[in-house]
């Protein structure tokens, strides 16, 4: 049994209790999985809402505050939870980086298949799959 989950979601699923193995990319690789997440909000209720409270929300909305979530919500936990799994004993191995280009060339047919269908529907999917590499490789740290 596996899981794929990047390390800021181990402790929400209490990884670091079920499962005794982890396995790591080698430093600077590109990650098996990423976080996404959105914070939105009805468009009604935020045009109901008086105007010191939309200030608030403006002032902490946007993509400076995104880059402040993703630094101190997301990138600033990894060692932490990493440690969460090391303290009780769990082994941390990372893949060798032969045997990262392994994995990497075996699920290029999903990749394919994905661009495909995204492709079938009238978006350019080779576009997207591009941006959406560039952006993962911009902001990675």
């Amino acid at each position: 049994d596996g899981a794929m989950v990047p390390w800021e979601g181990v402790p929400a699923a209490k990884l670091q209790e079920i499962a005794k193995s982890h396995l790591d990319v080698p430093a600077g690789a590109p990650k098996f999985a990423n976080s996404i997440f959105a914070f939105v909000m009805n468009q009604a209720r935020y045009d109901a809402l008086p105007a010191e409270l939309k200030k608030v929300i403006d002032a902490n909305a946007g993509a400076e505050a995104s880059a402040w979530a993703g630094g101190t919500g997301f990138d600033s936990v990894v060692a932490a939870n990493h440690k969460l799994a090391t303290d009780r004993g769990n082994v941390v191995n990372a893949l060798s980086d032969a045997e990262l280009a392994r994995w990497i060339k075996a699920s290029e047919s999903v990749d394919d298949e994905w661009v495909k269908e995204v492709t079938a529907k009238g978006a350019n999917g080779k576009a997207l799959l591009d941006a959406a590499r560039a952006l993962i490789q911009q902001f990675d740290r």
